[in-house]
């Protein structure tokens, strides 16, 4: 993990990339195409590039027309807009039709830093995973970033991605392949397993490490498809090690930690401890700085353990 690449970028990039080969494939945004980085797609096709101005509603609903006419629209903006200003439009105009419209959300969780609580999203997968039709994806790093957005345009239905504003350590080698509702073992263990999403892979990947040091077995599973969710991988490792713990960049209502948990009351019953945001809005600071206070970081994941006792 030694090079650092913020998931947005990964994500504009590709988007380019998908436009050379898709040409049903068109993109709104929301004012923030810089922010975003749908800017590479603007600047490579300008006839399919729509700039909707601060009105997301609108550019959601426009994207739903278009997609009724057969093209794959992908709408960018924040994820704090996307997902909670614009949430009736999401729901009625394109999960209720079921319509083949890509949310791909930029600058979601505490990481988005000195912008504050206003701009932290922190329960945007919550709403998008409550919604009929929705897949939800929230990418580890570039690589699984950018696969994650041509496997979206893939499937014909709604589907929520979210990307994070800073950089990411690139976990995974170019050739990666992403697998939709496939959670991913990247370390197995015996003692504790540790279910991640996004910026946090790392963190549970760092924290695996520590824990080794400690004489504990960590596993550390990737899931980056929180719906569907792959509950067969849940189930088993959750079984093998006894002791789960969930790890998220989100409140800890409604997210991965609702998801496992959820599944595991009826599958299998174990542990589990959360290491999310527990149910308060973000302030502004520097990125680590908040990862530090909200307890998201490895050191605080390794400790976490801890809370099991001994057996």
């Amino acid at each position: 993990m030694s090079e650092s690449i913020a998931t947005r970028e990964a994500y504009g990039l590709a988007l380019k990339d998908l436009g050379a080969v898709n040409d049903r494939v068109v993109v709104l945004d929301a004012d923030l195409s810089g922010s975003t980085k749908t800017s590479y797609f603007a600047q490579a096709y300008p006839d399919r590039f729509f700039d909707m101005g601060i009105a997301e509603t609108n550019m959601t609903n426009v994207a739903a027309g278009m997609a009724a006419s057969g093209k794959i629209p992908f709408i960018s903006t924040f994820a704090v807009f996307g997902t909670g200003r614009n949430y009736d439009a999401v729901r009625q105009s394109i999960c209720y039709p079921n319509l083949n419209v890509k949310i791909a959300c930029t600058h979601a969780g505490i990481t988005v830093g000195e912008d504050g609580a206003t701009h932290q999203s922190l329960e945007d997968i919550s709403l998008m995973n409550g919604l009929p039709n929705m897949t939800v994806f929230v990418p580890a790093d570039a690589v699984e970033a950018r696969a994650a957005v041509f496997e979206a345009a893939k499937i014909d239905g709604p589907v929520y991605l979210r990307f994070s504003r800073g950089k990411t350590p690139v976990i995974y080698s170019e050739d990666h392949v992403f697998v939709p509702g496939k959670a991913d073992v990247l370390r197995d263990g015996h003692n504790v397993a540790i279910f991640a999403c996004g910026v946090m892979v790392s963190e549970a990947l760092e924290a695996a490490e520590l824990l080794y040091g400690q004489g504990v077995s960590a596993a550390v599973i990737n899931v980056s498809t929180i719906k569907p969710l792959d509950k067969e991988t849940i189930v088993r490792y959750a079984n093998k090690c006894g002791n789960v713990i969930t790890c998220e960049e989100h409140s800890v209502y409604g997210g991965l930690n609702a998801v496992i948990c959820q599944t595991l009351a009826e599958e299998c019953p174990k542990p589990v401890k959360a290491v999310a945001v527990n149910d308060v809005f973000g302030q502004s600071g520097k990125p680590d700085q908040l990862m530090a206070h909200y307890h998201l970081t490895a050191m605080d994941i390794a400790k976490k353990y801890k809370e099991f006792g001994e057996k």
